[in-house]
């Protein structure tokens, strides 16, 4: 590399350990570089705006977070929420399970670990601190099961994978059904586990009235999802305008059906759709701004072939990859990994055969859990946020979760034909060799 791009990427990792968001120190330590070369930034900013703003598929991201926001502030969680108290309620430690069954329900309509833990998540807690379990539990629960919203889809970080990678996005939401709902046993199996001897409380068993008046306010609710993929998978709309027709649906359903939203209550959800749309944005424009410094020092080509050079093969070159993203998911941002790192890595991904599918999901799993791991997991200050519990009483509770997630992480890794296993069902060739 260059000076200027040394520089640039010194700049940028200091300025966003000292606290600047991180679009706008790529964007930033990007002009620096562009100053040092002497390039023209006009032409660098209209060719970055024209690959964000041009892009059709990218547009499903703000339709995402926009319809997660209708549901929430429309109270359809609580719907959700209390459906799956009918289904597993009852067990030994139920509400823990209600948590977990509540996130996977959540995850077939928001796309977001986010929104998931910023919705549900503060209700689940809430409610098992009120039912006699620990707060640093309820809470590490609450955030370990979040992560299982961009798995199951839809998913925001797959819409932005498929992206930078040029795969597509409909077998990247397939992918993903298998990996998601093994994660969301794993974590009910461990509080099966620690129910037997922590002695977890038991919830009361609803009548049969109360049931079918649960199951039945929570059913339209509850066809958001089928709507979307059914779509999807039948080609009858793009994931992009799946996206609408979930934003659309939520709105009516809260209007209309449950009438919990308000003509105020909506431009709220207009105002905090569009600030978590501009961040997303921003971070995108300032990582285009990135790549294009990147693709310009040839940087991807030096990479892939100093890893030829190591002659590694795909399950040695998985296995470093997949340590990668776990120390640095625990330090970077999500959106950063998937915009700089995914797109440096892709072409040593295809000339060892690794099928883009599998290395797209496995690789938004195990940043997925870097939102939960220490010391700076995103989604632990956010559940502490929103839930007033200190963050070192969830972390303490953390541990038992994130080994079995990241034993599991392994398994996905090293088994690809669980994540490719229903894509193919539905005609998908995985690319290259099948076995790592």
């Amino acid at each position: 590399m260059s000076v200027a791009a040394w520089v640039m990427f010194i700049l940028f990792f200091a300025w966003s350990f000292m606290g600047m968001p991180i679009g706008h120190a790529m964007i930033a330590s990007g002009i620096v570089y562009l100053f040092m070369t002497n390039q023209d930034i006009g032409l660098v900013a209209s060719q970055s705006l024209n690959g964000l703003y041009g892009s059709f598929v990218l547009l499903a991201v703000p339709l995402f977070i926009l319809a997660a926001e209708i549901m929430n502030a429309g109270k359809m969680t609580d719907r959700l929420f209390g459906f799956a108290n009918v289904l597993v309620g009852r067990m030994k430690g139920g509400l823990a399970q209600v948590n977990i069954v509540a996130s996977v329900i959540f995850s077939g309509m928001s796309g977001s670990a986010l929104a998931d833990a910023a919705g549900p998540g503060k209700l689940e807690v809430d409610m098992m601190v009120k039912a006699g379990y620990k707060p640093g539990f309820s809470a590490a629960l609450s955030t370990t099961s979040a992560i299982i919203g961009p798995i199951i889809p839809p998913s925001i970080p797959m819409v932005i994978y498929g992206v930078v990678s040029n795969t597509s996005i409909g077998f990247l939401f397939i992918g993903g059904v298998v990996p998601g709902l093994l994660l969301a046993l794993a974590q009910s199996l461990i509080v099966f586990v620690m129910a037997r001897y922590k002695d977890f409380p038991v919830e009361a068993k609803p009548t049969l009235k109360e049931a079918t008046r649960t199951t039945l306010d929570a059913l339209p609710a509850l066809f958001l999802p089928f709507i979307m993929l059914g779509g999807i998978y039948s080609g009858a709309v793009t994931p992009t305008e799946a996206a609408a027709v979930a934003a659309l649906f939520a709105l009516l359903l809260a209007f209309f059906w449950y009438r919990t939203l308000t003509i105020r209550d909506f431009y709220e959800v207009l105002v905090s759709s569009a600030r978590s749309t501009s961040i997303v944005a921003i971070t995108i424009a300032g990582a285009l701004v990135m790549n294009w410094i990147v693709a310009s020092e040839q940087i991807p080509e030096a990479i892939g072939q100093w890893m030829n050079s190591l002659d590694m093969s795909p399950a040695l070159f998985m296995f470093m990859v997949t340590i990668l993203f776990l120390v640095t998911g625990a330090f970077l941002d999500t959106m950063l990994m998937l915009l700089i790192m995914v797109p440096m890595l892709m072409p040593t991904v295809i000339a060892l055969g690794i099928d883009p599918v599998h290395f797209g999901v496995t690789s938004v799993v195990n940043m997925m859990i870097g939102l939960v791991t220490p010391p700076m997991g995103e989604l632990v200050f956010l559940i502490a946020g929103v839930s007033g519990i200190k963050v070192a009483d969830i972390t303490k509770e953390l541990w038992p979760f994130l080994i079995v997630l990241i034993a599991l992480l392994f398994v996905l890794v090293y088994v690809p034909q669980i994540t490719l296993w229903l894509p193919m069902r539905m005609g998908y060739e995985p690319a290259g060799s099948f076995n790592l």
